[in-house]
């Protein structure tokens, strides 16, 4: 076995192979073969299982493929999320068999999420799952450490989980303002197709498949914080996009932009008060633009309206505000204060 066109006969009766087998069916040294088989992996047309004294080579499609997940515990201590992620690749080929727009979303999310839990949780032990999900890509990200609803509330003097999980959508909320933005939750969310954020007795679901964001309260708590990220495999999204979406010009590169869910704020009443009003601006002075979603908000009170486009803009009057999905009982109030 002198080329790669021979180690792939030898492997497509097999289906399955290892280097040393590589060896006795090729009659090659073990550097030889070794050298062979790294190429065509390379090249993707063979799929490296497994690590260590266990590592088996195989073609696209075999059915092993889809039963391999990546799934270690690490202790958190000097932990770096690039050498986590680095070792996934090492050891979970799925990635590499991925177009470049999906890689780049699930290198950001889950260095931007294991970065959360190495540096926020105080947790000993970190858990990492990857794997795919019928036509996702997912990964779990899981703590014991203070949770991260719990965590803001403390560091931010928020009154409720729910307040924290408010600023949370908001970006830029961060419990180290000198070390992070706080952009981490805020992209990592948009990038997925379901995000999922629990801790303790919450839960956090944005499904952007129906452009939808859900607060739920846990029957069991889960200690410390799991992510869940899913985003499918197929999926045409591009992060340079994500991010360009929520910068306030072409030429800018900053995170200016972003986007309020005001059904989040409502909590089942009709009318929206006006100290709700303050709790949806409060930290949105560090935008340019802010868009205001009011999709299923069936109507809100004069008061709210007045705080925002009228007491909020006469303060920051450079600030551009958006409303969007209104109803007509909803613009009719917020046209009364504009005027």
């Amino acid at each position: 076995m002198n080329t790669k066109e021979e180690a792939l006969k030898i492997l497509a009766k097999k289906k399955e192979i290892s280097t040393k087998e590589l060896v006795q069916k090729g009659g090659v040294s073990r550097q030889h073969a070794s050298s062979v088989i790294s190429a065509l992996v390379s090249e993707g047309k063979v799929i490296r299982l497994g690590g260590g004294p266990h590592v088996i080579y195989v073609t696209p499609g075999h059915h092993k493929i889809s039963e391999v997940k990546f799934k270690k515990r690490f202790e958190n201590k000097d932990l770096k999320e690039h050498e986590v992620l680095n070792s996934i690749k090492r050891e979970w080929f799925v990635l590499s068999q991925l177009p470049e727009n999906v890689r780049s979303i699930f290198d950001y999310a889950l260095s931007e999420m294991l970065n959360n839990a190495i540096e926020h949780s105080e947790s000993k032990f970190i858990e990492i799952e990857v794997g795919e999900e019928k036509e996702f890509l997912l990964f779990i990200v899981d703590d014991q450490g203070i949770g991260v609803f719990k965590n803001v509330m403390g560091k931010r003097g928020l009154a409720s989980e729910l307040e924290a999980i408010q600023d949370l959508l908001k970006g830029k909320t961060t419990t180290q303002p000198q070390a992070h933005s706080g952009e981490g939750i805020f992209f990592t969310s948009r990038a997925a197709d379901i995000f999922i954020l629990e801790s303790f007795g919450y839960r956090l679901r944005v499904d952007n498949t129906i452009e939808d964001v859900f607060i739920e309260k846990l029957e069991s708590e889960v200690k410390g914080t799991r992510v869940i990220f899913r985003v499918n495999k197929k999926t045409e999204k591009h992060l340079s996009d994500i991010f360009k979406k929520y910068q306030t010009g072409t030429t800018e590169f900053g995170f200016d932009t972003t986007e309020i869910k005001i059904k989040l704020y409502t909590m089942g009443t009709i009318y929206v008060s006006r100290s709700q009003a303050r709790r949806v601006m409060a930290g949105l002075e560090e935008f340019e633009s802010i868009i205001l979603d009011f999709d299923k908000v069936p109507t809100i009170g004069q008061a709210f309206a007045d705080e925002i486009f009228r007491v909020f803009k006469n303060v920051h009057p450079k600030k551009k505000i958006v409303a969007i999905n209104m109803n007509e009982a909803v613009q009719f109030m917020i046209g009364r204060v504009r005027v």
